[in-house]
């Protein structure tokens, strides 16, 4: 007996209907990979700070609203990871190029770092843009800076821990407010590495490093807040 055209049209129904849903799945996924792949996290406000820089003007987080920029901390006679963050923030500087973008590089030294050593070590590296700040201050204050940046600094009452530091960086937007891309399992990095390392997957890290896959993906997400 010859099959009726509703009977047909029903079943050309429960083939379409399965792949169109299937089609869609596909579609939100496609969308929510771009979403995480072209927007940033707001991880929170960056804390208030009011610290020196090496031209002895004070320079606090109100200051830098308008402006995109980095956070780290650092001090001027390390002679490990130091050299290398400020390395790439110098290749950063470079290639961002653009009078609303900067950087501060708060000291965890003060007693040695003082504006006019701050300001040789500036010369030093090369620093052109006169919205790199290197920051110094009360020890104590910079110490619960750091912390409200969730940023490691070692304690100051330990000799042999208070110089050691993160090599982490934070990203803060115009509207002061530090923001991080989403890693492969779209989960917020919250900050980025200023290290080198011999992986361009940055896994192994190494003080001469010819890989600094951070410092790529810092320039791609400047471009973005500055856009």
């Amino acid at each position: 007996m010859p099959r009726s055209k509703k009977t047909d049209n029903s079943a050309k129904r429960k083939i379409i209907i399965p792949i169109a849903v299937i089609a869609l799945l596909f579609l939100a996924i496609g969308v929510g990979m771009s979403y995480f792949k072209n927007n940033l996290y707001t991880v929170m406000k960056v804390p208030d700070f009011t610290l020196t820089d090496q031209n002895n003007k004070k320079i606090t987080n109100k200051d830098m609203l308008g402006k995109v920029y980095l956070v780290e901390f650092f001090f001027s006679s390390c002679p490990t990871i130091c050299p290398v963050m400020n390395s790439n923030m110098r290749a950063i500087e470079d290639e961002i190029n653009n009078p609303e973008f900067g950087i501060v590089s708060i000291s965890i030294d003060p007693e040695h770092d003082t504006p006019e050593i701050l300001k040789k070590h500036a010369e030093r590296i090369g620093v052109k843009s006169p919205n790199w700040h290197f920051l110094t201050g009360n020890r104590d204050y910079i110490g619960k800076i750091a912390d409200q940046f969730n940023i490691y600094v070692g304690d100051k009452e330990d000799e042999g821990e208070s110089l050691n530091h993160s090599g982490m960086i934070a990203l803060v937007d115009q509207e002061g407010n530090i923001r991080c891309r989403y890693n492969k399992d779209n989960m917020p990095i919250l900050y980025y590495s200023g290290l080198n390392y011999e992986d361009p997957e940055g896994k192994l890290p190494k003080l001469i490093g010819k890989y600094h896959p951070d410092r790529e993906i810092l320039i791609e997400d400047i471009k973005k807040l500055l856009k």
